[in-house]
């Protein structure tokens, strides 16, 4: 493992023979030439992980999952998470489907980590387009590191003592149907450090946004609210981004921990349809030098 002092460098990272094809200098890559249902898959696992790491967000192209095989797959890099808003008698609960058509506009149009409201959020997801609009419905990715990265030393070195709360309930409680204190039994509001250090990098994250993060301790409102909206607008910096265009088929596997992502409810109301299976993650921390 990385520390903050011993600089981690993606270039020692081996990723074997894979056919990679970054998208931009900051973040992705799309990776060619294999087949994720195959059960040789699991002699590519290493390398997958590998440029995962080094990328941040991966795709794959052409991929005819099973909803069993999307999810051998994803047990390849650790235990699954089910989500609270996937139905209760479903086969495969570990499946959460994400339609939107013409009676349903995408709500995902936002910057955000997936279930920060989690004590343990989780380490990534893996997410399959089953139906895509012909045009639209993009997802864009930001390279949390790379925003942290670009803020002042004295602005760093400030929110690194900082401890923000994550509620699931600014979203959920109305897609669920239910009052935030019953949410609130189950998933209780969590405290992660504003900036993260990433497990397996050590890189430094900025570990707060717009979806779930409702206020820093400690500040007052004001002072919270203007730090939030600053670091919040980091990930809008097109420069640390990438877009990914999806088809049938397409497949994006992303690290929570370092990345956030936005998805374009600009199709309605064409269909869109995705599943995705989550890995579950570790406890943020932060490590001081």
């Amino acid at each position: 493992m990385a520390t903050t002092a011993d600089k981690f460098d993606r270039e020692t990272l081996d990723t074997g023979s894979l056919d990679i094809r970054p998208l931009t200098p900051a973040i992705g890559a799309e990776i060619h030439g294999i087949d994720l249902g195959q059960a040789n898959v699991a002699d590519s696992i290493a390398a997958i992980r590998a440029a995962l790491l080094k990328y941040g967000v991966i795709f794959f192209r052409d991929q005819e999952l099973t909803q069993e095989r999307h999810i051998a797959f994803a047990r390849h890099f650790g235990d699954l998470e089910v989500h609270p808003a996937t139905p209760r008698d479903q086969p495969n609960p570990q499946v959460l489907r994400i339609a939107h058509g013409p009676n349903s506009r995408g709500q995902e149009n936002n910057w955000h980590s997936d279930v920060t409201w989690r004590e343990e959020p989780s380490l990534g997801s893996i997410l399959l387009a089953r139906e895509v609009p012909e045009v639209g419905g993009d997802t864009l990715f930001a390279n949390m590191h790379l925003a942290y990265e670009r803020l002042s030393p004295k602005m760093q070195q400030f929110c690194e003592g900082l401890i923000a709360v994550h509620d699931i309930s600014r979203v959920f409680a109305k897609r669920l149907n239910k009052a935030p204190e019953d949410l609130h039994e189950k998933y209780p509001p969590m405290r992660h450090p504003v900036i993260r250090t990433h497990p397996e990098t050590g890189e430094r994250v900025i570990y707060v946004n717009t979806a779930f993060t409702s206020h820093i301790e400690g500040l007052s409102a004001a002072e919270s609210r203007w730090l939030l909206d600053h670091l919040f607008a980091t990930a809008k910096d097109v420069e640390i981004q990438c877009r990914f265009r999806w088809q049938a088929g397409s497949i994006a596997f992303w690290d929570n921990r370092v990345c956030q992502h936005l998805a374009v409810s600009d199709y309605f109301p064409a269909r869109r349809v995705m599943e995705r299976v989550t890995i579950a993650g570790d406890k943020p921390f932060f490590r001081a030098n």
